[in-house]
């Protein structure tokens, strides 16, 4: 091989990796005003509040089915944990209702499965 070879070689892999770095539409942006982590190429939304979690679940940017999904949220604040099951309740959405310790500090642990699909352990730092 000369040199004009290795060039051109060297070339097509760093533009191939460019482009395929380019083609991920992760938001971390919050849609509903909670916090946004992502995991397994998926987007994940915890709004948490002293009566409701709910969880909303983003596949690159659009809403993902959370029909024949399941769902177990565990906040921990402190000393203080607690665990609660997460129901689908809409279109792209987990919910729970109930009293949850929730403040600044409060660490989630949320583990999702979707139809099909393995769970998925997603972390959140309030």
């Amino acid at each position: 091989m000369n040199v004009r070879n290795l060039f051109a070689i060297a070339l097509l892999a760093v533009g191939t990796a460019a482009f395929a770095a380019g083609e991920h539409n992760h938001s971390t942006k919050p849609q509903h005003g909670g916090i946004v982590s992502t995991a397994s190429d998926m987007e994940f939304e915890l709004v948490a509040k002293a009566d409701s979690a709910t969880l909303y679940v983003r596949d690159h940017g659009k809403g993902a089915s959370t029909a024949g999904a399941t769902a177990k949220l565990t906040l921990l604040t402190g000393t203080d944990k607690s665990e609660v099951a997460l129901a689908p309740a809409g279109d792209n959405k987990l919910e729970a209702k109930g009293a949850f310790k929730v403040g600044k500090g409060t660490k989630a642990v949320a583990t999702v499965t979707l139809q099909g699909k393995k769970p998925v352990n997603v972390r959140f730092s309030m």
